[in-house]
């Protein structure tokens, strides 16, 4: 069955993840997305890092469930053609710096001149105005201004550090899928096209503040016990590897010391409730309990901690996840052969709908895969699609 997105069309004119992982994400429930690439290497991602056969690992984890077009949108013919592409689109997503899309003629008023219903989403680093408006900007970058490095201290080693995942990208996506999915159904409701204009600052914001600015909610002198859950985030190194356990409660904790073999503990006057909470108290059950965990192999302690109903997990390394019998039993991950790139594996998409479940994503595609489909789509014959490959305006 058709996805709950099907018969949405999407033009997707961004480049490398904040962008195309949103239109992945719209492509996976079911939209049908056009990807336009400039001519020469495309969308920056193809580069060849972690790669094979012209294709890389980053551009097959961002554009999955895409056809591809190359345009050259700064020549006239070209940017006819992105016109006739966009007079049949339902959304238009772009990450171009601020001013970009208004000097190439796509900038949103052009665009609802060609078709009043459209959904138009820029996506820009810093916002469209502003002192940094026009600074290039990369992940990591936004981490620093936004708290990320800030929290990433481990009490044991204070350097502060980056969270090594291009979290900033990525919350910036996944906001931009959910904000175009709202606005579509706003449209159905009569609203009518909008804009819709999200900056990965405000989006990385907003996806660090519930739970790393607890602690600068509320405001004023009178805030009791100021504490980031997160400050209770460790790694246990055992006899043979690392694992990652949670306590939360006051059961949870004597939980742990009943499956390490010394449930006595509890009974300590500095492990009763309230007194556990102090310093000293954490420092002294912390050295007590990575002293018992060196006596035991990773997999005795999770089962241990199992027994006794502590949340617990080994440290998986990036080879071990595949292996994880949860992540099989779930079928997280999914194999597949493409004709010219090969094997390759990917996380298959989270939501799991009941009706509208979707069929599997086509893979990511090569340069230009679909451009001469999608302008016999549009209407041009074979005489007309011939002239824009030979003059390389659509390839």
């Amino acid at each position: 069955m058709p996805g709950p997105l099907s018969g949405i069309r999407i033009i997707d004119a961004s480049a490398v993840v904040s962008g195309p992982l949103a239109a992945m994400v719209l492509a996976d429930q079911g939209a049908d997305v056009i990807k336009v690439e400039p001519p020469g290497r495309g969308d920056s991602t193809r580069q060849k890092i972690n790669a094979r056969a012209g294709m890389t690992g980053l551009f097959v984890n961002n554009n999955r469930g895409k056809r591809s077009i190359v345009i050259d949108m700064k020549s006239e013919p070209g940017l006819q053609i992105m016109y006739d592409l966009i007079r049949g689109a339902d959304v238009f997503i772009q990450n171009w710096r601020p001013g970009a899309a208004e000097r190439l003629g796509l900038g949103e008023s052009a665009l609802r001149d060609l078709n009043e219903a459209l959904i138009y989403t820029s996506i820009t680093g810093y916002g469209e105005s502003g002192p940094y408006r026009d600074d290039r900007v990369y992940d990591p970058i936004v981490q620093a201004l936004t708290g990320f490095v800030a929290l990433q201290k481990n009490p044991e080693f204070p350097i502060h550090d980056l969270v090594r995942t291009l979290v900033c990208d990525k919350s910036t996506a996944y906001t931009v899928a959910q904000a175009v999915s709202a606005a579509l159904f706003a449209r159905e409701r009569g609203s009518g096209g909008q804009h819709i204009k999200v900056s990965m600052l405000d989006a990385a914001l907003a996806f660090m503040w519930p739970d790393g600015m607890v602690d600068r909610t509320l405001l004023g002198d009178d805030i009791h016990s100021p504490f980031r859950v997160t400050d209770a985030y460790r790694i246990w190194d055992t006899a043979d590897g690392q694992l990652i356990y949670f306590t939360n409660t006051l059961q949870e904790i004597h939980a742990v010391f009943a499956a390490l073999g010394h449930p006595e503990w509890a009974e300590e006057e500095q492990f009763a409730a309230g007194a556990i909470m102090q310093p000293e108290s954490r420092e002294e059950m912390g050295q007590r309990i990575m002293r018992e965990f060196q006596r035991f192999t990773t997999e005795e302690l999770v089962r241990r901690l199992k027994e006794h109903d502590v949340p617990v997990a080994a440290a998986n390394s990036l080879d071990e996840i595949s292996r994880d019998p949860q992540i099989r039993h779930n079928q997280t991950i999914f194999e597949a052969v493409h004709p010219v790139y090969g094997r390759y594996q990917q996380a298959r998409p989270a939501p799991q709908f009941s009706v509208t479940a979707t069929e599997p994503a086509i893979p990511a595609p090569l340069l230009g895969e679909h451009t001469d489909s999608i302008l016999s789509e549009l209407g041009y014959d074979e005489a007309r699609r011939a002239a824009l490959r030979e003059a390389g305006i659509a390839l």
